[in-house]
């Protein structure tokens, strides 16, 4: 396990600034005074794992990350409990879909206890930065790695930087979300990058998250790219729609990013009487389900939305359609309530899934 020096800041941030940013920190406002590093050059592997003061990076402007987009990172959470201990959520399944990335996107695999070792050690050293669960508060960690070597052949690069970063953070979707089903873009293809976690997949849905704004909604429900028929995923989240005959489904991996709390949900839909199931679902079995009620709830799941109600559609093709009463459903609402008081210590983590850090 890689061990990590620590050099300290000598200008941390006051005791009243970061109360002040813990008091209203929305979402990437406001970073921690330290951050991670660890360095990969080809031949020598991963080194000189540290935790240093944030600050800004020098990068060559030939680095390849900036040419041919070898990036990518990971999103996961440390939450406060009521004893003021501090608490992380599945960590190891962030680490391990960390190497399929780096896999998938030509890059070094970072050792998952590296991984572990960094969230885990700067958690510690910021642990002042977690907020209490009021508004179900977090602190938001972000490991990354990018391609730092200066190069403009295509290729894979030799040289790279792993680093993790934190920032207070509130609720991501304050409200339900209506969703635009975009015929003009997609987010995957076939043999392309959909179950990597890489900054172009995001890049490339901005433009269909503007157009869902001109149709009056907050995100994207994206469906294949060859035929625009099958589901895949809800903006930057994984969908799960609750049937009327007590089925909680959602789209089976294969195209779409193998989400840890779509994972966690589906484990949770036993304790709320759902029967989980993975499998193809079509836009017309969308269609036609909420107009029949056949669909009675739909959400959508992720580590920053956690649970998000989807109270509504809109689409070329059927106009815009409201699920249910319009209001997020029964067991929407309590399977959000379940997870976040697993993540919070409040129910029993009957499935070993959080670790204590602090």
């Amino acid at each position: 396990m890689a061990q990590f020096s620590v050099t300290r800041t000598t200008t941390p941030t006051s005791d009243a600034a970061r109360k002040a940013a813990l008091a209203d920190p929305g979402f990437g406002r406001y970073y921690v005074d330290h951050m991670a590093i660890v360095d990969y050059v080809a031949g020598d592997a991963w080194q000189d794992a540290r935790i240093i003061p944030m600050s800004e990076w020098a990068l060559h402007p030939a680095a390849a990350v900036m040419h041919y987009g070898q990036e990518i990172f990971e999103g996961l959470k440390a939450y406060r409990r009521d004893d003021d201990s501090i608490w992380l959520f599945r960590p190891e399944r962030n680490a391990a879909r960390f190497v399929h990335s780096a896999q998938r996107m030509g890059m070094p695999e970072l050792p998952e206890e590296t991984f572990l070792n960094a969230v885990s050690e700067l958690v510690k050293l910021e642990k002042d930065w977690v907020p209490t669960s009021d508004n179900e508060q977090s602190l938001y960690i972000r490991p990354f790695m990018v391609a730092t070597e200066p190069y403009l052949g295509v290729r894979e690069a030799n040289n790279y930087r792993f680093a993790v970063i934190a920032t207070p953070a509130g609720a991501y979707y304050a409200d339900p979300v209506k969703l635009w089903i975009t015929p003009n873009y997609a987010r995957s293809a076939p043999g392309g990058t959909a179950t990597a976690k890489c900054g172009g997949n995001y890049a490339a849905s901005l433009v269909a998250t503007q157009e869902a704004a001109q149709h009056g909604c907050g995100q994207v429900l994206w469906t294949d790219g060859a035929e625009h028929k099958w589901v895949e995923e809800c903006g930057t989240m994984n969908v799960m729609f609750v049937t009327d005959d007590g089925e909680l489904v959602t789209p089976e991996l294969g195209q779409i990013l193998a989400g840890v709390t779509r994972e966690s949900v589906l484990k949770l839909a036993s304790d709320h009487d759902l029967k989980p199931v993975e499998r193809a679902i079509s836009i017309d079995e969308v269609h036609d389900g909420v107009d029949s009620g056949k669909i009675a709830e739909v959400f959508a799941c992720g580590t920053a939305a956690v649970v998000t109600p989807i109270v509504g559609f809109n689409s070329p093709a059927r106009g815009e359609q409201q699920v249910g009463d319009g209001t997020p459903g029964v067991k929407t609402l309590e399977i959000r309530q379940h997870l976040v008081d697993i993540q919070y210590g409040r129910a029993e983590d009957k499935h070993g899934w959080t670790r204590r850090v602090a």
